[in-house]
């Protein structure tokens, strides 16, 4: 029997908010080694992604504010850095959920079983990527729909590979998912809590080599260059933060709505080394 106590990285029983929380991030210590190097190429892709964006909307460093005039420029900038975390947290939603389904069945998964691709499923999460891309979007572009997107998206990845289910029902699944309980708001929460820390931490570290004169920030091309260094090591890790949360919320929400734990518990050991029980589909 794994260890259900309150030090596992995910016990197998319903949990409080508070502890998907912290289950999360017990699972990114575990795993940082595979999730923040991956967040580190991700999270400097991102960067490069939003450079010219920036340029055309005239958004000045640190804080991105474009007060020239070009609202609608500056809108597609958000909108299109909402949908590129979105592909972000689900590509690296893939390895996480991975190592959440390990964590559950009492073991803790490999750097060479997290780099496998055989049974990862990667051809399918890519797949998804752009469409869930898409639809991140336009729910940008249409402000509050946002919220409601990433709050439906959240178990794409877990749903792809550890409820096995194909790629065309992966998004209904975890909209499934996400409006049978509480999984949609914990995960808004969540972004809502990784967005201060991280606008904090990426401001605070500018603003404090600023400060300290470490760098000459005058410079228009450094002070750009500094703020995309900035939050691009902190989106290194409060992406795969992200990716972590999602998958718990995941393997909770099956808990609590489909009885998971208890059909792990009437599985024989032998079965329940294998993998999770299948869902219905």
């Amino acid at each position: 029997m794994p260890d259900v106590g309150p030090t596992a990285v995910l016990p197998r029983r319903p949990l409080t908010v508070g502890e998907l929380l912290d289950s999360a991030v017990l699972l990114l210590r575990a795993q940082g080694r595979v999730l923040v190097p991956l967040g580190v190429l991700l999270a400097a892709g991102e960067q490069l992604l939003l450079y010219p964006l920036r340029r055309l909307a005239d958004a000045l460093p640190p804080v991105w504010w474009s007060d020239s005039g070009v609202f609608p420029l500056w809108w597609q900038l958000l909108a299109v850095g909402a949908a590129a975390e979105a592909v972000i947290v689900l590509l690296l939603g893939n390895p996480a959920a991975r190592a959440a389904g390990a964590a559950l069945l009492g073991r803790r998964a490999t750097v060479a079983e997290l780099l496998r691709p055989a049974g990862a499923r990667w051809g399918v999460t890519l797949l998804l990527a752009p469409a869930v891309g898409l639809l991140m979007l336009i729910a940008a572009l249409l402000g509050p729909a946002w919220l409601v997107g990433y709050g439906l998206l959240g178990s794409v990845a877990a749903a792809v590979v550890l409820d096995r289910v194909p790629g065309v029902s992966a998004v209904p699944r975890a909209a499934r998912v996400a409006v049978r309980g509480r999984a949609a708001a914990v995960r808004l929460l969540g972004y809502l809590g990784w967005w201060v820390l991280r606008i904090g931490l990426a401001l605070g570290l500018f603003f404090g080599v600023e400060s300290l004169h470490l760098v000459d920030l005058a410079d228009p091309g450094v002070r750009v260059a500094a703020t995309m260094l900035a939050f691009g090591a902190v989106n290194s890790v409060a992406y795969p933060a992200l990716a972590c949360l999602d998958a718990v919320i995941h393997l909770d929400a099956r808990m609590r709505t489909e009885g998971l734990d208890i059909q792990l518990a009437r599985t024989p050991v032998g079965l329940v080394a294998a993998g999770l029980p299948a869902v219905d589909r």
